[in-house]
């Protein structure tokens, strides 16, 4: 089959693994670790956000977001990354990768400095102009799903392609792992130099004036990495499947290739055929008593112990769950990845709920803590990383990035109703214990039930899902089956498929 299609791509699905490729990585990895710090460190402050702007004078608790507006600023980003992932995904076959990969970072950059500057003196003022900014900020993070999936599956060989893509996505975990760490630093530092007393003791005074700043310079420091790497995508080249397959140009992607390779790729004039082939808001570990009530906090405090449970959530799961996907993505496959995923996720998830009052007592919470870190890994070392390299891999160039879009979108819609349902169904079932402003809902044992139910059908849904390992991607796209090509981008003679480093 490889003999059907061009020498060029012949040329990049057996060229051995070079520096470009790590470069490669890292361009477009930064980008995905930007996404995971802005979609995830909101989830840090949001706490903070009630503190300051919804405080009730004379209240037991401090203050929080009422639903609806928690709902709006947990959620705007996934709405806008939702559209992103569905524009961008379009315009990038379009108008091609490179030129709308540029947009995308800009966007990112732009609105996650608006975020921090969110403007007014109101509650109202502020949270509308926060839920705005970062409307457009997940505008921007969701183009930046089907571009780096794209990107980075067409430079790659077919030997290590789902461990290229695997690792631009894993960089999502390091993304959370920043998000958290530099959380701690704030929080730790405006702890130190503005020190306060709890809210039981001094309802007031336990939000300092300062605190106000800390939130800002959280979400205002996620444009720092999406900027740094801009230059660098303007450098990378056009993809050469894109370019020889849609825009029809083999010409140009041998000469681009040329370069990218380090070998010499002519190119013969020809005709090519037209072929028309962030986690759900159960408050966890607040109730099972992981992290201390919010009364017995001052506002900093309580940044700090959420940004420690998330990070060492991190840490000890999330992170070494993506890199286990890199390491064995192109050894076990993707099928066999998500298949395991999901049954472990559904294992792990009714082992938390079915004993859940076992796992509430004070001496079992390390060991619910193991359980349910246990189901982040095996999300991220399963469907979690599979779902996004698959849909890079099996549709054709010409709407490749469009289909990987569409299947980002279907996947944030996921994550949306998780976000939001389960923000309502996980309250408790006596309404006068719910949260303040929620409806009574069916408590977080349920809650976990019904997560384990619907992981149960993931497991059954892989059976669907075709495999990719070890195949070039127009045999799974079926693009080199067309004959229809006068002529073919040639190998000079002098030059073997051998790919020289670059020094």
């Amino acid at each position: 089959m490889a003999g059907d299609q061009l020498q060029v791509l012949n040329a990049l699905d057996v060229a051995k693994t070079q520096w470009y490729h790590f470069t490669a990585i890292i361009i477009a990895g930064m980008g995905f670790f930007t996404d995971a710090y802005d979609l995830f460190c909101i989830s840090l402050v949001t706490k903070l956000l009630g503190r300051i702007y919804y405080h009730v004078d004379g209240a037991e608790k401090p203050g929080t977001l009422p639903p609806n507006v928690s709902a709006a600023v947990n959620g705007v980003a996934f709405c806008g990354t939702l559209a992103g992932q569905l524009f961008f995904g379009w315009l990038g076959d379009k108008l091609g990768r490179k030129k709308v990969y540029g947009m995308t970072l800009m966007l990112m950059v732009i609105c996650s400095i608006a975020s921090g500057l969110s403007f007014g003196h109101t509650s109202k003022s502020v949270i509308a102009t926060l839920c705005f900014f970062r409307f457009w900020l997940g505008f921007g993070i969701g183009g930046d799903y089907p571009l780096s999936a794209t990107i980075m599956s067409e430079y790659a060989n077919k030997k290590t392609r789902g461990a290229f893509i695997a690792a631009v996505f894993a960089m999502q975990g390091f993304g959370i792992l920043a998000g958290g760490i530099f959380a701690i630093i704030i929080s730790s530092a405006f702890k130190a130099r503005f020190d306060a007393p709890p809210y039981e003791i001094d309802a007031l005074g336990s939000t300092v004036p300062q605190a106000d700043y800390v939130w800002r310079i959280i979400l205002m420091v996620g444009a720092l990495p999406a900027a740094l790497t801009y230059y660098w995508r303007m450098k990378m080249p056009e993809t050469a499947r894109y370019t020889a397959l849609v825009a029809k140009n083999a010409k140009q992607a041998a000469s681009d290739m040329s370069k990218v390779l380090q070998m010499d790729i002519e190119a013969e004039p020809q005709k090519l055929s037209n072929w028309n082939g962030g986690n759900p808001n159960l408050d966890i570990f607040s109730a099972i008593g992981w992290i201390p009530s919010a009364k017995t906090m001052n506002a900093l405090e309580e940044v700090f112990r959420i940004a420690r449970a998330q990070t060492l959530i991190a840490l000890c799961s999330t992170v070494p769950g993506y890199w286990f996907t890199v390491a064995f993505i192109d050894k076990m496959g993707r099928f066999s990845i998500q298949l395991m995923g999901f049954f472990f996720m559904t294992v792990f998830m009714f082992a938390l709920a079915i004993p859940y009052d076992h796992w509430t007592h004070k001496d079992n919470r390390i060991g619910f803590v193991i359980m349910y870190s246990l189901t982040f890994f095996f999300a991220n070392f399963g469907p979690n990383a599979t779902t996004f390299v698959v849909p890079a891999e099996i549709f054709p160039a010409r709407f490749r990035s469009t289909c990987h879009g569409i299947s980002a979108a279907s996947g944030k819609l996921g994550a949306m109703v998780g976000a939001f349902g389960f923000l309502y169904l996980a309250q408790n079932k006596d309404k006068a214990k719910a949260d303040a402003g929620y409806p009574a809902g069916i408590g977080v044992k349920n809650s976990l039930l019904l997560l384990g139910a619907v992981n149960a059908l993931g497991f059954l849904f892989t059976f669907l899902v075709p495999e990719s390992k070890g195949k070039s991607l127009e045999e799974m796209s079926g693009e080199n089956e067309d004959n229809g090509a006068e002529g073919e981008a040639e190998l000079s003679p002098s030059t073997n498929l051998r790919t020289v480093p670059v020094a």
